[in-house]
């Protein structure tokens, strides 16, 4: 995806300090990932397509909390285990430099303030996460 850096700086935007220094790029490499299993290198919307990888594996209604304008359900490492594909996991620590049980515990920590962030009108954007990059005007 070409805009990763883009993406990444998007991410740590807004997720600020809280999330620590791995959280932003685990959630890129996640979020590339997704990206190019939907779209090939040209990106699809893999915010929407990891929703639905976590909503069929019984994520659903935390997933939704996140979109949605209430409260954000709480993930835990354990959960993000069993819902994304353990091939997935483990090209998203290794491209990140971290373990898998650090990758789940960041995805763990950080998604649910990253979708709800990425989703200010209660809805999955349309658009791919290039798109959304440069609407946030990075």
């Amino acid at each position: 995806m070409a805009g990763d850096d883009d993406l990444g700086s998007l991410l740590s935007g807004l997720l600020g300090d809280k999330a620590g220094g791995s959280a932003g790029g685990v959630l890129t490499s996640l979020l590339a990932a997704f990206a190019k299993s939907q779209g090939g290198s040209q990106g699809g919307n893999s915010l929407g397509g990891l929703l639905e990888t976590l909503a069929k594996s019984g994520l659903g209604g935390q997933a939704q909390s996140w979109v949605g304008t209430g409260s954000n359900e709480q993930l835990t490492p354990d959960q993000v285990k069993e819902a994304l594909p353990d091939d997935t996991l483990q090209k998203v620590a290794a491209e990140s430099g971290v373990t898998p049980d650090q990758a789940a515990h960041d995805i763990a920590s950080a998604l649910p303030a990253a979708v709800d962030k990425l989703t200010p009108q209660g809805e999955v954007p349309r658009v791919s996460l290039d798109e959304l990059v440069k609407e946030q005007k990075l």
